[in-house]
C-alpha cells in the first residue's frame, strides 16, 4: 500500500502564507498560516478545534514576494480531511472544493 504522498492529487509547494479561515460556518474568523499548498488542498496550523469532514471557508493571500506584483487574495471553500496536534496547535489538512480570485482593492 502506498504512503500519503502517493494519494496526493496535485503537487504541493512548501509555502508559509497568511490564511484567514471560518470553520464550519461558525461566523468567527481565525488567522492561520499554511505549511504547504496545492491547487487541490492545503495544510495549515491554527488554534482552535476542527472536525474531519466539516466544511471550511478561507482566504489565502499570495503576498507581493510571491506574485511580484500586488497581493492576490483567493477565496476557497472546502472540507477538512485530517487533523493532528502540532506543537500545541492543530495541524489541519483540507481539500479545496471551490475557489475564486477576489478583485483587487480599489
Amino acid at each position: 500500500m502506498g504512503d500519503i504522498s502517493d494519494r496526493r492529487e496535485a503537487r504541493r509547494f512548501n509555502m508559509a502564507l497568511p490564511l484567514r479561515l471560518i470553520p464550519d460556518g461558525s461566523g468567527r474568523e481565525l488567522s492561520a498560516e499554511t505549511r504547504d499548498v496545492s491547487y487541490r488542498g492545503l495544510y495549515f496550523l491554527a488554534d482552535g478545534t476542527f472536525d474531519i469532514g466539516s466544511e471550511i471557508d478561507f482566504v489565502i493571500t499570495l503576498p507581493q514576494r510571491v506574485t511580484r506584483s500586488d497581493d492576490v487574495h483567493i477565496r476557497c471553500s472546502g472540507h477538512i480531511v485530517r487533523v493532528e496536534e502540532q506543537s500545541g496547535r492543530m495541524g489541519v489538512a483540507a481539500k479545496i472544493d471551490r475557489y475564486e480570485f477576489l478583485p483587487a482593492a480599489a
